[in-house]
């Protein structure tokens, strides 16, 4: 029996990693513990967790768990995955891996100091399930040579200054990344390589926030615009653009442009993803509606499992991934302070 131990038990851990590793034979959800005690004893509850707990740090400790699962704010994950490694646990981290590179390099440090114990990185969910076809269409050349990129993350989530800070905004626990900028900078670089060369600005347009702890206001401490220019080797140039404040905002769309032909993915409320590519003589980009043997989908749970059994290695996402596409956001985040390109790989 694989027993698992939850540290913080959010939406993705509720939704997602407890029914899927309860999917799984030979399974079980031991212990959980949550910022509070009234919340740790409701989550127990509501999904039948037989043990609950004070402190991450008891959670961890205990002998009769196997692995952990690490489902808070970006502010944790290092302390608690470096702890879980040297007590001998198994390590799936939500995504954000770290606050930033120090952090994250932190955490890779551990992991290559215990490689018999499995650690992974919750993917990206964004292009999981077109993903595989933009891959197959790449790698047979639909594009041609790679000439120009653009991501794009706009819309109005943070557009009412009325509604209490969210933790996204507070970089104390949620750190160098901006909006989505992680996240589909991670989805991207499945099918492309990393930029060598960033430039970048942000904007923060209210400084201030309620606090939703208390009374009054409180700062605003990351932006909600970022706009970046990137470089590839290949001498591919590229756009990022994420705006929370931007009514009527594209929302969240990859685009790739080629020599030979273009390929857009847009993804839209729920999860729903749509693949658009386009070649010359087209009169406009066509839909490729993909049959269900040829989506890609989500297997994180499996995925940590089977990796634990020592039936396959983890694909989507590892710590060393996790390090890779942080250099990027905290690449942004030099370049946007200094007013300076900035070269990738970080030192």
């Amino acid at each position: 029996m694989l027993r698992i131990g939850i540290v913080g038990a959010g939406e993705n851990t509720r939704v997602r990693h407890i029914p899927g590793l309860r999917a799984r034979e030979g399974v079980e959800i031991t212990g959980v513990v949550n910022r509070t005690a009234e919340s740790t004893a409701r989550v127990a509850a509501t999904y039948g967790i037989p043990k609950t707990f004070s402190t991450w740090q008891e959670l961890v400790a205990d002998p009769e768990i196997d692995a952990v699962v690490i489902g808070t704010w970006p502010n944790l994950h290092a302390p608690v995955t470096v702890a879980a490694l040297e007590a001998g646990k198994h390590v799936l981290t939500e995504a954000r891996m770290a606050r930033n590179l120090a952090e994250a390099r932190t955490m890779l440090a551990a992991a290559q100091a215990h490689p018999d114990r499995v650690t992974m990185l919750v993917p990206s969910p964004f292009g999981l399930t077109v993903g595989p076809r933009v891959e197959s269409l790449i790698a047979n050349g639909f594009l041609g040579d790679l000439r120009e990129v653009v991501v794009l993350g706009v819309d109005d989530q943070f557009y009412d200054y009325s509604v209490p800070l969210h933790w996204r905004q507070d970089a104390e626990i949620s750190g160098v990344n901006v909006l989505s900028l992680g996240i589909l900078h991670e989805t991207v670089s499945r099918w492309i390589p990393q930029p060598t060369r960033v430039f970048a600005q942000t904007q923060t347009f209210e400084p201030h926030r309620p606090n939703p702890h208390g009374s009054g206001n409180v700062a605003v401490t990351v932006p909600d615009s970022v706009q970046a220019l990137t470089q590839y080797a290949s001498g591919a140039r590229g756009v990022y653009h994420f705006g929370g404040v931007s009514l009527f905002g594209p929302g969240k769309q990859i685009r790739l442009y080629g020599s030979l032909g273009t390929i857009q993915v847009q993804f839209g409320p729920g999860g729903a993803e749509r693949l658009l590519v386009g070649r010359p003589g087209d009169q406009q980009l066509r839909h490729l509606d993909l049959p269900l043997k040829e989506q890609g989908r989500w297997r994180v749970e499996e995925e940590f499992v089977r990796a634990i059994r020592g039936e396959a290695a983890v694909q989507l996402n590892t710590f060393a991934i996790g390090v890779r596409d942080l250099e990027f956001t905290e690449a942004v985040s030099r370049s946007a302070s200094s007013g300076t390109a900035t070269a990738l790989p970080l030192s």
